[in-house]
């Protein structure tokens, strides 16, 4: 399970918007958040960055962000403790950069670099139906993954049922296969 950094592994934040599903918006042109804007830092236009990739060298790779509405250019970016701080040329000075404070960083999905076989993203698990697996056979979902929520032990897999409830089961108890989640009957909460 990786997130967008393509140097190790993650969780996409809880209640990240860019990582809900839009039925509207194919899987690959998804926006994906890679970082939110924190605040200015000092006065000449540098934002600090909450991280959503493993690394700011994550970020380094890319040019451009959408934040909202507007395209950022992308200048620096260096670590600074557990985030990063960045410059942006639409950014010139301290006004400017508060008031991109609370703004995602967005890349489409498909400007994220391959994985190997067996790893994904976690944006690409949003919206896949789970069926249980002692039922792998029925054409009905017993519900779709709304999130992936990462609380210090292990990705977990957020499920909303048809029914308008919704419940976790760990990734472990996942299986991914194409275009479908088969979850170990164990965990499914009927």
């Amino acid at each position: 399970m990786r997130t967008p950094s393509p140097a190790g592994e993650g969780p996409v934040p809880a209640g990240d918007p860019a990582a809900e599903a839009d039925p509207a918006c194919p899987a690959a042109d998804r926006p994906v958040a890679l970082a939110a804007v924190a605040g200015a830092h000092g006065l000449a236009g540098e934002v600090r960055l909450k991280l959503f990739t493993d690394d700011a060298d994550g970020l380094a790779r890319y040019r451009w962000f959408q934040a909202g509405a507007q395209t950022l250019t992308l200048v620096a970016v260096r670590a600074a403790g557990g985030g990063a701080i960045a410059r942006f040329r639409e950014a010139s000075d301290r006004s400017a950069a508060e008031a991109l404070r609370g703004v995602l960083l967005t890349v489409p999905r498909s400007a994220l670099p391959p994985l190997p076989e067996g790893e994904y993203y976690h944006a690409d698990l949003i919206d896949l139906p789970v069926h249980a697996d002692d039922e792998a056979d029925g054409d009905t979902p017993i519900g779709r993954v709304i999130a992936v929520q990462n609380f210090g032990a292990g990705d977990v897999l957020d499920i909303a049922t048809a029914r308008g409830k919704s419940f976790m089961a760990p990734m472990h108890a996942a299986r991914i296969e194409a275009g479908r989640i088969l979850l170990d009957a164990a965990f499914v909460e009927r």
